[in-house]
C-alpha cells in the first residue's frame, strides 16, 4: 500500500482495468450471481445504432446514462440483461454504397442486381462494431457484444413481419398516395421527423405569376399568384384562395393589365409600400383600386394555365379553376396560391377535396424516383427539379405571364443523409393508421415516466396529439421487404406473418428474408387459380425496425414468449431529445398497436453535446476533441462524471470544455484519491505498532467525536439521497451532490481530522484511541462511498474496492473462486460490481449534526475572508472570532460554541471564539428586511409599493421582533416573515480592530478582532517555523514516524526566530513529539543533517535544518566519550539508564540526564543551554 503513488494515474489504472475486468469474466460473472439468485428481472432497451461511422459524444453520453441506470438496477437487487444491438439496413448504408460506386438511379442498381447490391451493403454494416466495442468498454460500459442482435438478422427480420401483420389484421395497415418530404439524392420518401433534423438557410427563386381569368381577356384581368418553387409551375393544377380574405382587383398602372390579390398583400407586387418611406398617397402613382371583394366571390372562376402539359388529360376538365380553403393566408405572398397537388401536401388535400384529383386516380406528377422532370415536361425534360429554375424562368418572361422575380432567403430542408434539398412529392406508400389509434398512443404516453417531464409533457405530447399517418414503406434494397404479396392492381392481398407461413403458402422455405430471396417467391392465387401473387416492392423504413426492437430483438413471439411478456413494458429506456420523434414515437405507436400498452415505464431524455463555441460538432470543421483522445488523458471516469453532473441530462444543450473534464481531475478524483491513499498511510504506521486494523462498524458508530457523528450523518444522508434520486431516474440531482459530498470528506473531514488520525492529537494511549476510531470511521465512510458510486464512476471505484477489501474479515472466503460466488459479501466479492449498494442506516441521520457543520463551515470561510480583508496570515493568530448569526436554532449555537468550538479556532488560528446572543446583537448588527418580490408580487399587486416601504423601513429591534413574531400585519395583509421576508445582517460594531464580512444572504457576520501585539506575532512566527520543518520533512521524503530534531540559524545578532520560539515551547512539543527547535549552536557536531534551506520567518532571513535525532553530551564530558556516544543511537537506551565503556584503559559510568541525553532538546533543558526552557 506505501507504493501507492502520489499522484494516480487514472487512464492508466482504467486500462488495467478493463484488461482485468475481461480477463476475469468480472461482467459476465455479475449476470451469472444475479440469475442464480433469482434477482427480480429489470428489462433494459437500447436503441440500436448504426455501426457505419464511429461512435461520438452523443453515443458515449447515452451509453454513460444507461450504463449508470442499468448499473444501479444490478446493484440494488436486479437482474439486468444488457445486449448490444445494430441498426443495419436504411438510408445510411445506401448512401454510402450508392457514393462508392458513383450510383445516381435506380435502373443502375437493378443492371448490378439486387443481390450483388446487398452484398455490398451487408459488408459495410459491420464495418466499425470492433470500434464501438473497443470505445464502449474503454468507458466502462458493460453491454454484452456477443450475444448482440442486429436488424438484418432473419430471426429479427422475421419479428418485424409478425409486428406488421398484426397491424395487417387490425385493419390498420393500406396503399396509398401521399405527398411527403423526398429525397432525391436517395431516392426516397422521408418521414416528417427525418426531414426536420437537417434545416439550412439557402437562396431559392421568387416569382410572381400571372393566371389570365378566362371570360375576362378584354379587361386583362389576371390572378397573380406568388412562389418560391418556380419547377412546380409546369403542374399546376388550380389556384387557391381564403374564402374570409379581403381581395381587390387593381388596374397596375405600369403594365395597364389588371391583377386580382389579397387586399393587404399589395406590397407583394409593389414593394416600395415595405419601405418606413412608404406614403399613402404614393399610391395613385403605381395602382388604382376598382373592385373589393371576399375571397369565396373567386370560387370557381377559371383561368389560362401556364403550360398545356396537363390540358388533354382524362380528368382536365376539373382543372384550372379557383379553389377556396382557409390555409391560405395574408402573412406571405398574394393571398392566391397556385395548387400542384403532386408536390405539396396542402395542394394534394384541397385539390382532392375539390374534385381537381381523385382519390386511388393517378396524379400528374413529371417528376421521376431522381428528381428529374419526365417527357410530359420536354422544356426541362431529364433536368433536376431544382436546376429547371433556371430554364422555367425566362420562359415564364417570354411568356409575358412573369410580374416579378425575387430571391428568397429562408430555412428550407435538406436530406440527413445526402444533404441534397428535399422536395414534397406524391409517392405510392403503404401507411400505419395512425390517427385512428392516435387517442390510444396518446393516454399510453400518459402512463410513462420521463426525465425531465416537460419533454414527455410537452414536445412529445404535441407531436403525438397531431400525429399523422405514418408512412412505413422505402422505395428502396436493402432493407426488411414488406411482407405483402398481391397481384397486380392490389385487389388481392396476402400479409405473411413469419417464415414458416411463407413456407406453407409458396412451398418453398427460406433462411434469408432479403430482396434477393424474398422477391422471387411466389405464392399461388386463392382467387386466381393459375396466376402467381408477387411481392410488393417496397421494404420497410428503417424507422419501423427500430420501433419494433423490444419484440424481434427476442425473436417474439416465435421464443421465450413467456419470459418476455412478464419484461413488457420495459422498465428504462434513454436517448437524446432528437428521438421524441424517432424512437420514442415508434416504440409508442407500435405497442399502442399490439398491445395497447407503452413499450416502457421510464424515459431518460438528454439533451446535444455542442463544440465549446456553441456549435454543433463537425468533423470538418474540428471544433471538438476526439473522446478516445480524451478518454486517454483524462480517464473515463472523469469523462463520464462530468458528461453526467452537466445540464445536458435533462435534455438542455451542453457545450463541451476538455477543461470541465480536467476540472473534475483536479477537484474530485485527486482530492478522493488522496483521502482514500491517506487512509492506507496511516493504516500501515498504525499496523506497524504491531496492530492488526479489522473494520468495525460498531466502534465507527459509537464514536463521540462531533466530525465523525457529521461525516456519518452525510454518508447516510448522502446514501439515502442516491436511492431516492435513482429510483425517480434524476441523474442531474444525483452527481451534484456526489460532488458536494467528495469535497465535504476531502476538504473538511480528512483536514479537520489529519493530525488524529496520524495519532498526534492526545497522548500515549488516548491519541492511539482516537486514532483507532477515526480510522474506522473513514475506512466505513471511504467503503459505503465506493460501493455508492460504483454505477457512476465504475473504475477507480473499483481501484478503491481492491485495497479496501482486504482488511475484512471474510476477503480469505474469496479463494479458490469463492470471490465469484453468491452470496456477495464485501471484501470476499472479486468485485466491487458484485455487491449489493448499501441501505441507508437510520440511526447515523442527524440533520442537527450536519446543520452545525455547515455553519462551522460558513463561520471559517467569513473568518479567512475577513483575514484576507485585512492581510493578515492564517499562521498569525488573532485573539477573537465573533460570529452573529440571524435567527439560530440553539443545537447550531450548541454545537459551535461546543463539541465543534475547537475546530474553528484550529482553523482560524484563533484563541477564542463567541457566539452573540440574541439581546447582544444591537451592539454589533443591524438587521435590516426586505420582501421577497417573487413571492409577494401576485399577493400584494398594487400594495407591494406600501409593503416595501414599511418592511424596509423597520428598525433593528422591530425586524428582530418580527422574525421571533414569524409575521408581519402590512396594509391589511399578512406577509409570512419565513417565507416572504428576506433578512440581512450588517455589521455595525465600532472600532478599527475589528474586521467583518457576512454571507451573500445576510444570515451570517463574522468579525475577526485584528490587534496584534508580542503574543500574536511571536505565535504567527512560531507556526512559520513549524511550517518550514514540515516542507523539509516532505522534501526528505520522511515517514510520519520518523523523529527529527530542528535547529535553526538567524543572522548574527538577531534573535527574532529565538525570541518567538520561546514564547511558544508548548506548540512545538505537541507538534515534534517533544522536540523543540532550537539554536544551532546547539547541535552536536556530529547531528547527520537530512535536509535544510533557507525561510523567511516574520522579519527574519532563518536557515532551518533538521537532523537525525542523536544523543547530545554534557560539555564537559571528556573528549573520547564524546566520540563513543556519537556512534550510538538515541533508541537504544531509556531515561536514566547507565552505560559502561572503556576508552584508552580508562572505565567510564556514563548516566543518561547527566553525563548524556537523548536529545539536544533534553541537553537544553536539563543543562538551561537556553534559559526559556
Amino acid at each position: 500500500m506505501s507504493s501507492l503513488p502520489p499522484a494516480l494515474d487514472f487512464p492508466g489504472m482504467e486500462t488495467e482495468m478493463v484488461a482485468k475486468w475481461k480477463e476475469e469474466e468480472t461482467f459476465a460473472t455479475q449476470d451469472k450471481l444475479s440469475l442464480e439468485r433469482g434477482d427480480k428481472k429489470f428489462t433494459f432497451y437500447d436503441g440500436p445504432p448504426f455501426a457505419t461511422g464511429l461512435p461520438h459524444y452523443g453515443h458515449i453520453l447515452a451509453g454513460t446514462i444507461k450504463d449508470t441506470v442499468t448499473r444501479y438496477a444490478a446493484m440494488t437487487g436486479h437482474y439486468v440483461q444488457r445486449r448490444a444491438g445494430w441498426d443495419c439496413h436504411g438510408l445510411p448504408v445506401e448512401y454510402e454504397i450508392d457514393q462508392m460506386l458513383n450510383i445516381t438511379n435506380r435502373d443502375q442498381v437493378f443492371e448490378m442486381g439486387i443481390d450483388k447490391y446487398n452484398e455490398k451493403c451487408r459488408s459495410i454494416v459491420t464495418r466499425y462494431t470492433q470500434e464501438w466495442e473497443t470505445t464502449v468498454t474503454r468507458l466502462g460500459r458493460w453491454i454484452d457484444f456477443e450475444n448482440d442482435y442486429k436488424t438484418m438478422d432473419p430471426s429479427f427480420m422475421e419479428s418485424v413481419w409478425w409486428v406488421f401483420r398484426q397491424l395487417f389484421d387490425k385493419g390498420l395497415v393500406y396503399q396509398g398516395y401521399k405527398v411527403m418530404p423526398y429525397s432525391t439524392g436517395c431516392t426516397t420518401p422521408l418521414s416528417n421527423f427525418e426531414a426536420g433534423l437537417n434545416y439550412k438557410d439557402v437562396k431559392d427563386p421568387a416569382v410572381v405569376v400571372s393566371f389570365p381569368i378566362i371570360g375576362e381577356e378584354a379587361n386583362n384581368v389576371h390572378f397573380v399568384a406568388w412562389t418560391t418553387t418556380p419547377w412546380t409551375l409546369p403542374s399546376n393544377l388550380a389556384l387557391c384562395v381564403n374564402p374570409e380574405l379581403d381581395y381587390v382587383k387593381i388596374l397596375d398602372k405600369a403594365s395597364g393589365k389588371r391583377y386580382i390579390l389579397g387586399k393587404t398583400r399589395l406590397c407583394q407586387i409593389y414593394q416600395a409600400m415595405n419601405s418606413k418611406k412608404w406614403k399613402p398617397a404614393q399610391a395613385k402613382e403605381l395602382y388604382e383600386i376598382e373592385e373589393e371583394f371576399k375571397g369565396a366571390v373567386l370560387v370557381g372562376k377559371r383561368y389560362k394555365p401556364l403550360f398545356d402539359f396537363f390540358a388533354h388529360t382524362e380528368q382536365s376538365s376539373e382543372f384550372f379553376r379557383v379553389l377556396a380553403d382557409g390555409y391560405v393566408t395574408d402573412d406571405a405572398g398574394t393571398g392566391v396560391v397556385h395548387q400542384a397537388p403532386a408536390f405539396g401536401e396542402d395542394d394534394y388535400r384541397v385539390c382532392l377535396a375539390h374534385g381537381i384529383i381523385q382519390k386511388g386516380g393517378d396524379i400528374p406528377c413529371p417528376v421521376d424516383a431522381d428528381g428529374n422532370f419526365t417527357d410530359e415536361v420536354p422544356i426541362a425534360k431529364g433536368m433536376h427539379v431544382k436546376k429547371a429554375d433556371d430554364i422555367i424562368i425566362p420562359i415564364l418572361k417570354e411568356m409575358g405571364r412573369l410580374v416579378q422575380k425575387d430571391v428568397l432567403v429562408h430555412s428550407y430542408p435538406f436530406c440527413w443523409r445526402s444533404d441534397t434539398p428535399l422536395i414534397y412529392k406524391a409517392v405510392p406508400s403503404w401507411f400505419v393508421k395512425v390517427e385512428q389509434i392516435r387517442d390510444r398512443v396518446v393516454e399510453n404516453n400518459k402512463q410513462t415516466y420521463w426525465v425531465p417531464k416537460e419533454v414527455k409533457e410537452g414536445r412529445f405530447h404535441n407531436w403525438l396529439s397531431d400525429a399523422r399517418d405514418w408512412a412505413v414503406s422505402r422505395n428502396r434494397f436493402w432493407g426488411t421487404p414488406i411482407p405483402i404479396w398481391a397481384n397486380e392492381d392490389l385487389t388481392e392481398t396476402i400479409c405473411i406473418s413469419s417464415i414458416d407461413e411463407l413456407a406453407e403458402l409458396s412451398g418453398v422455405r427460406i433462411d434469408d428474408l432479403h430482396r434477393e430471396t424474398v422477391d422471387k417467391v411466389e405464392i399461388p392465387s386463392k382467387k386466381t387459380p393459375g396466376t402467381m401473387l408477387k411481392r410488393v416492392d417496397e421494404v420497410f423504413d428503417c424507422w419501423f425496425e427500430s420501433g419494433s426492437m423490444p419484440y424481434a430483438q427476442s425473436h417474439y413471439p416465435f421464443e421465450n414468449k413467456d419470459g418476455w411478456e412478464k419484461g413488457f413494458p420495459a422498465d428504462f429506456i434513454a436517448e437524446g431529445l432528437d428521438q421524441t420523434r424517432g424512437w420514442f414515437y415508434t416504440l409508442m405507436v407500435l405497442s399502442t398497436a399490439l398491445f395497447d400498452k407503452p413499450a416502457f415505464k421510464n424515459n431518460i431524455v438528454n439533451g446535444m453535446v455542442l463544440a465549446e463555441d456553441g456549435q454543433k460538432m463537425s468533423k470538418r470543421k474540428k471544433n471538438y476533441p476526439d473522446p478516445n483522445v480524451v478518454i486517454s488523458r483524462y480517464g473515463a471516469d472523469a469523462l463520464r462524471m462530468y458528461l453526467v453532473n452537466s445540464p445536458v441530462v435533462r435534455a438542455e444543450s451542453l457545450k463541451f470544455r476538455e477543461a470541465g473534464v480536467l476540472g473534475v481531475v483536479k477537484e474530485v478524483f485527486l482530492p478522493w484519491y488522496n483521502a482514500f491513499r491517506f487512509f492506507l498511510q496511516n493504516i500501515e504506521r498504525w499496523e506497524d505498532k504491531g496492530k492488526k486494523f479489522t473494520p468495525d462498524t460498531a466502534m465507527a458508530k459509537s464514536s463521540t467525536n462531533p466530525t465523525d457523528i457529521w461525516i456519518q450523518a452525510e454518508t447516510q444522508g448522502l446514501i439515502k439521497f442516491v436511492h431516492e434520486e435513482m429510483e425517480a431516474y434524476r441523474l442531474y440531482t444525483v452527481m451534484p451532490v456526489l460532488v458536494k459530498f467528495i469535497t465535504q470528506l476531502t476538504n473538511w473531514y480528512v483536514r479537520l481530522n489529519r493530525d488524529r488520525l496520524k495519532g498526534m492529537e492526545g497522548e500515549g494511549e488516548q491519541a492511539d484511541k482516537e486514532a483507532e476510531i477515526g480510522l474506522h470511521v473513514l475506512y466505513d465512510v471511504l467503503m459505503d462511498v465506493t460501493i455508492l458510486m460504483g454505477p457512476f464512476t465504475p473504475f477507480i471505484t473499483e481501484f478503491f474496492y481492491q485495497h479496501l477489501r482486504k482488511f475484512q474479515p471474510s476477503y480469505p472466503e474469496a479463494a479458490n473462486g469463492g470471490g465469484k460466488s453468491n452470496p456477495p459479501k464485501c471484501g470476499k466479492s472479486d468485485s466491487v460490481h458484485f455487491l449489493t449498494l448499501p441501505p441507508y442506516d437510520e440511526s447515523r441521520l442527524n440533520p442537527e449534526a450536519v446543520e452545525a457543520m455547515e455553519v462551522l463551515q460558513s463561520v471559517v470561510e467569513q473568518g479567512r475572508n475577513a483575514r484576507e480583508k485585512r492581510n493578515v496570515s492564517l499562521r498569525t493568530p488573532v485573539k477573537m472570532i465573533t460570529a452573529i448569526l440571524s435567527n439560530p436554532a440553539p443545537h447550531i449555537v450548541q454545537g459551535i460554541t461546543g463539541p465543534l468550538k475547537s475546530y474553528i479556532l484550529s482553523e482560524l488560528n484563533a484563541w477564542d471564539f463567541y457566539v452573540v446572543p440574541k439581546e447582544e446583537e444591537h451592539d454589533w448588527v443591524t438587521l435590516k428586511l426586505s420582501p421577497d418580490f417573487s413571492k409577494l408580487g401576485k399577493k400584494l399587486g398594487k400594495k407591494m409599493k406600501a409593503v416595501k416601504a414599511y418592511v424596509v423601513g423597520l428598525t433593528h429591534e422591530q425586524a428582530v421582533a418580527a422574525l421571533s413574531k414569524g409575521t408581519l400585519e402590512v396594509e391589511g395583509e399578512t406577509i409570512d416573515c419565513a417565507t416572504e421576508v428576506d433578512s440581512k445582517l450588517d455589521f455595525a460594531k465600532e472600532g478599527d480592530h475589528w474586521e467583518a464580512t457576512a454571507k451573500t444572504d445576510g444570515s451570517l457576520v463574522v468579525a475577526v478582532d485584528c490587534t496584534q501585539d508580542e503574543a500574536t506575532l511571536s505565535s504567527g512566527m512560531s507556526r512559520e517555523v513549524f511550517s518550514g520543518v514540515q516542507q523539509l520533512r516532505k522534501a526528505a521524503n520522511l515517514d510520519l514516524s520518523d523523529i527529527v530534531e530542528a535547529f535553526f540559524e538567524e543572522e548574527e545578532g538577531v534573535c527574532l526566530v529565538e525570541n518567538a520560539v520561546s514564547r511558544n515551547v508548548s506548540l512545538f512539543e505537541g507538534k515534534m513529539k517533544g522536540h523543540v527547535p532550537l539554536p544551532q549552536r546547539i547541535a552536536p557536531s556530529w547531528a547527520v543533517a537530512l535536509k535544510s534551506d533557507f525561510f523567511d520567518v516574520g522579519q527574519s532571513r532563518v536557515k532551518i535544518t533538521i537532523c537525525r535525532q542523536a544523543l547530545a553530551v554534557a560539555d564537559s564530558l571528556p573528549e573520547p566519550c564524546q566520540k563513543v556516544l556519537s556512534t550510538l543511537e538515541p533508541p537504544s537506551f531509556t531515561a536514566g539508564q547507565e552505560f559502561k565503556c572503556t576508552v584508552d584503559d580508562k572505565d567510564y559510568v556514563l548516566k543518561e540526564g547527566t553525563d548524556f541525553f537523548l536529545s539536544s532538546t533534553a541537553k537544553a533543558r536539563a543543562t538551561r543551554a537556553v534559559e526559556w526552557l
